[in-house]
């Protein structure tokens, strides 16, 4: 197991100093990770102070030497493939190749897209994360390559300086299960973010869930060939604050979990960041 905090990139959280701080503490007090959020308007009701999660990361990237980071998660499919290959190896490089790709569709999908002209058609907007995420693989190779598809198109282009990991960035997708079509995509790359019930209300998800999971996304894998590369299945939630904490969290390890990963939340106390600082001090619920 290993434990992670993922934070919203609006409120407080949106002042790169404050998320340097953060990242700073969760790294010294044994956290493996830092997630942020990538949202442009969120609930555009709300109107949020929203901050540019690159720079949010690169204030962290600074900030810290080994935990790893990344967005969760990234609509690829509102991204340009070329810029955000770019973003995340310059990010990878500057770090050490700590770098973790988080992608996902993106919601609400009205607000994030629509209201900037993009499609927001769910069945359109997953057709553009799949080629998104296939280019993005090829742009991270170093090589000259070329790809057509309905959404994204390279015409030999060579991207360098490349990534430090090999052969690239990992890749975790995100999506809502026990929806099938998002969790066959999560088993073709390197990680899985499942969207649990209960979890993102903070709860904690049942164990058989988990392994439902589990065994549903190996078994996609294994008819893929690639069930023997290394893959992490990232377990949201906000820890109990009770003894039995972390024992509560461990059963996830043995259902086949490899990541925790604690959401902070995101009403209100936004505005009083204190609180958030304070549990990333106190380190992860290790068992």
């Amino acid at each position: 197991m290993r434990y992670s905090l993922n934070v919203p990139n609006f409120g407080e959280l949106q002042d790169p100093r404050v998320v340097a701080d953060l990242a700073r503490t969760a790294e010294q007090a044994g956290w493996d990770a830092l997630f942020v959020w990538d949202h442009v308007l969120h609930v555009r009701r709300e109107e949020r102070e929203i901050a540019d999660p690159w720079v949010l990361l690169t204030a962290a990237a600074l900030a810290t030497e080994r935990i790893r980071l990344g967005a969760m998660v990234t609509p690829v499919a509102r991204r340009r493939p070329a810029k955000l290959a770019k973003e995340l190896t310059t990010l990878d490089r500057l770090t050490g190749g700590r770098m973790v790709c988080g992608a996902g569709l993106g919601a609400p999908l009205e607000d994030e897209f629509a209201r900037f002209g993009d499609p927001s058609d769910p069945r359109v907007v997953a057709a553009a994360l799949d080629e998104g995420l296939d280019a993005l693989a090829l742009l991270w190779s170093g090589e000259a390559v070329s790809y057509r598809g309905e959404h994204v198109t390279l015409d030999d282009v060579r991207l360098l300086p490349p990534p430090v990991q090999r052969p690239r960035i990992p890749v975790w997708v995100a999506g809502r299960w026990p929806n099938k079509p998002p969790m066959r995509r999560a088993a073709r790359w390197d990680g899985v973010i499942p969207l649990l019930p209960g979890t993102e209300e903070g709860r904690l998800p049942d164990v058989a869930d988990v392994r439902d999971l589990v065994a549903y996304v190996s078994a996609r894998r294994a008819e893929a060939g690639v069930a023997e590369r290394p893959f992490d299945v990232v377990i949201g939630g906000t820890t109990p604050a009770s003894p039995a904490a972390a024992e509560q969290v461990a059963t996830f390890g043995a259902a086949g979990a490899t990541w925790w990963d604690e959401r902070m939340p995101f009403d209100e106390r936004l505005d009083r960041v204190g609180p958030i600082l304070r549990r990333a001090e106190y380190g992860p619920p290790r068992a």
